[in-house]
Formats: C-alpha cells, sequence, structure tokens
C-alpha cells in the first residue's frame, strides 16, 4: 500500500508516517521504486501505535515500547509491564471521566427541575 493510501485509511497525513519512521517507530518499511510500501503487519503496528496515543500514551513511552518491539521476544515481560502499567492509567481515567459524567448528569437534572419550576410559575 502506498503512503498516500496507508495515510488515509489511517487517517494520519503522509508526513506523520514519515515522520514515524524517522523516529524510529516504524523500521524497515519495504520500498519499490524509491516508493514507501505499506504491509498489512505495518498496518497492523501503526493501528496499534494509533490506539496507543488515542489511549493517551504519549509518544516518548510509544517510542520506548516500539524499541523493545523491535529489539525481539527477549523484551516481552518488558513490553507487557508497560501495557500493564498504561492499562491501569487508562482505567483511573476512565473512573475520573465517569465521575465527571456523574456531576454533569447531576447539574442537568438540576437545570431540568429549575425550568419545569419556572414553567410552573
Amino acid at each position: 500500500m502506498t503512503i498516500s493510501d496507508t495515510a488515509k485509511r489511517l487517517g494520519l497525513s503522509p508526513h506523520t508516517l514519515r515522520y514515524y519512521e524517522k523516529i524510529g517507530l516504524i523500521r524497515d518499511v519495504e520500498r519499490a521504486s524509491g516508493r514507501r510500501v505499506y504491509t498489512d503487519r505495518d498496518l497492523i503496528w501503526l493501528e496499534f501505535v494509533l490506539r496507543l496515543k488515542a489511549t493517551g500514551m504519549g509518544l516518548a513511552r510509544i517510542k520506548r515500547y516500539a524499541d523493545l518491539r523491535y529489539e525481539g521476544d527477549e523484551t516481552v515481560p518488558e513490553r507487557k509491564a508497560m501495557l500493564l502499567s498504561h492499562r491501569q492509567d487508562l482505567e483511573s481515567a476512565i473512573a475520573r471521566l465517569k465521575s465527571n459524567l456523574v456531576a454533569l448528569d447531576h447539574k442537568i437534572e438540576l437545570y431540568e427541575a429549575m425550568e419545569k419550576e419556572h414553567d410552573a410559575l
């Protein structure tokens, strides 16, 4: 898949894909006639990178994870630990968001009651 097709599929710009390659998040991208050709394996990896970003993992930590991934299977315990830590961070963030949602719902209910009281007058 070309860089343009890959970028479109992932919702990124070609510049972002080149940047990810430059910083080492993705390595060994195949070339055909000097142009990048992304494989299904590249897409799966990039989708996972985007999922880590979407869940709040910073680029530096993603880079560390990528480095470990490229070092091989002996880094599985460290990668697993990183993901477990990130999962715990994500669970905490979800709990905070749920708490905030409850507070917003309470305020909305209060305003709805106030509107009903106002309309009854």
